[in-house]
């Protein structure tokens, strides 16, 4: 018989119950962590968290810690809305005098510039998923590490991670719930963030929200929050950003802007139904084109098998590479023209404007190219992806093409 969990049957939690239950949370470990961080998305769940902790704090309900750090993951692929409303939320922290830090990656590990200056493919979900490591992931724990090097004490880092939020994260919450002696209505709470260089052993995390069903954070975020009384904060707009008045119906996430690892661009078509937003149509070009530039055409492949260091032959000979450079300035054109689309549309509104490819970031494609700049392992001399030759296997043996061109023809 399956047991019942805190946030099955029974009656559910109510707004004020789930936030009585963060305040105990926040309670319990905050005398242990003078100094507190806080990785934010500026997506819906971590903007919750950081809006619903300042107004405790500053409302007494939860003692001040002695240094508040926020840490906002800048990829430089948001979607508009919900970048808009960040930058809106972030004038309100610094008028509160608390501390921001805009997190990004270095010029050549962005995602824009790693494709098209380097010639790195877009990403995929089976063999090469490195975006949100490379500008999310790498970039935020740098930041951590450095700020965490002016304390002498650990960290404490408030997520906003939820039960529910998503299933694989769920499984990982079931198997540590009673890890540090974190207590049921307590939050996730652990004393050491997984291994990462500079931060081993000095971070605890916690989760305040986990208790937080969707229904609360949109109340939080659209009703609640924008009150005086609870930090008059602009959280509005991130409904946009969702789905508007459908996004708590259909449980909406986000990704990235023309995500190349989503099925379907569900977060873009939403904001797009909102007549403010539909000048971001031309947005709808981003995926297409990451298809595009997958095609043998655009890209090199080898010619036989692999040598690696150590002697052995590489388990996928004849492999797909990088972008050729024409490719590269194709896919530069077509999101320089995407921009300019969208912005002009935007003045003309007097609307927001977009930053796909700022003019540091086009600069420097345009000098990796120049430099015929390959990634590791590459000289340029390959053969393009759609050269016909003979296959070669893992083994070393090869399979000779039946037909030559000149005979076939």
């Amino acid at each position: 018989m399956k047991q019942v969990s805190f946030f099955e049957g029974g009656q559910r939690l109510q707004m004020t119950e789930s936030i009585e239950l963060t305040i105990q949370s926040l309670q319990a470990y905050l005398p242990d962590h003078p100094d507190v961080g806080m990785a934010w998305s500026g997506g819906k769940d971590s903007t919750a968290m950081l809006t619903v902790f300042v107004w405790l704090m500053e409302t007494g309900r939860i003692q001040r810690p002695r240094s508040l750090t926020i840490f906002l993951a800048d990829t430089r692929m948001e979607l508009l809305p919900l970048w808009a409303a960040a930058m809106q939320i972030i004038d309100e922290l610094r008028e509160r005098g608390i501390r921001v830090d805009i997190v990004m990656a270095p010029m050549d590990k962005r995602f824009m510039v790693y494709i098209l200056g380097r010639g790195v493919p877009p990403p995929n979900n089976n063999t090469l998923r490195w975006c949100t490591r490379q500008i999310k992931i790498d970039p935020m724990q740098a930041a951590i590490a450095e700020r965490l090097a002016e304390f002498p004490d650990n960290f404490l880092m408030i997520t906003g991670v939820r039960q529910g939020e998503s299933a694989i994260r769920d499984q990982r919450i079931e198997m540590s719930c009673g890890k540090d002696g974190a207590e049921c209505g307590q939050g996730w709470y652990q004393k050491v963030l997984p291994e990462a260089k500079g931060l081993r052993g000095r971070i605890a995390t916690l989760a305040p929200l986990l208790h937080w069903r969707v229904c609360h954070v949109w109340e939080w975020l659209k009703h609640w929050a924008p009150k005086e009384e609870f930090g008059d904060w602009s959280t509005a707009m991130i409904a946009d950003a969702y789905g508007g008045d459908e996004a708590e119906e259909i449980n909406a996430r986000t990704g990235c802007t023309g995500c190349p690892l989503a099925q379907e661009d569900k977060a873009l078509d939403g904001v797009l139904r909102m007549p403010q937003w539909t000048y971001l149509e031309p947005l709808k070009g981003i995926r297409p084109l990451w298809r595009e530039l997958r095609e043998p055409q655009h890209r090199l492949k080898k010619a036989g098998a692999e040598r690696l260091k150590d002697g052995s032959i590489a388990k996928n000979p004849q492999r797909m590479g990088p972008l050729t450079f024409e490719a590269r300035l194709m896919g530069l054109e077509r999101i320089l023209a995407i921009q300019i689309a969208i912005n002009t549309e935007a003045r003309a509104q007097r609307r927001p404007e977009i930053s796909l490819i700022n003019a540091d970031e086009e600069a420097r494609i345009r000098e990796l190219i120049a430099a015929e700049t390959w990634p590791d392992g590459w000289e340029g001399d390959e053969p393009t992806g759609d050269t016909i030759m003979e296959t070669v296997y893992q083994n070393g043996a090869v399979q000779p093409l039946l037909f030559h061109s000149s005979e076939a023809a």
